[in-house]
């Protein structure tokens, strides 16, 4: 199963469900707003395969932008399994990671 973060309508990235979940929890350890967390932590828990950015407070919309851009693709480099697919998936990331560049809030 894939899963889709939006960052606003019409900008969107799919994932593969196991990359989509390892993002999500990326945020989950290092998000300071525990609503929020709490959000994501339901998304994985229940296979919701997917997450708004909307969906969250205009904080923490903001914190989950930096840490997706300061630091998502720097941890899927070092702590994604090594396999063959391993550069495709950090790519996915650095896509993901430069579509936050289109949004409003920093």
């Amino acid at each position: 199963m894939a899963g889709l973060v939006v960052l606003r309508p019409g900008v969107d990235r799919t994932a593969t469900g196991g990359l989509f979940d390892w993002t999500v929890g990326f945020l989950i350890a290092r998000l300071t707003d525990r609503d929020a967390a709490a959000h994501l932590q339901e998304i994985v828990d229940n296979n919701l395969g997917s997450f708004r950015l909307d969906d969250l407070s205009p904080e923490a919309q903001r914190e989950v932008v930096a840490h997706l851009r300061e630091g998502l693709v720097a941890a899927g480099e070092q702590h994604l399994p090594e396999t063959a697919q391993k550069s495709v998936v950090v790519a996915h990331l650095r896509e993901l990671v430069a579509a936050t560049h289109s949004l409003p809030v920093e």
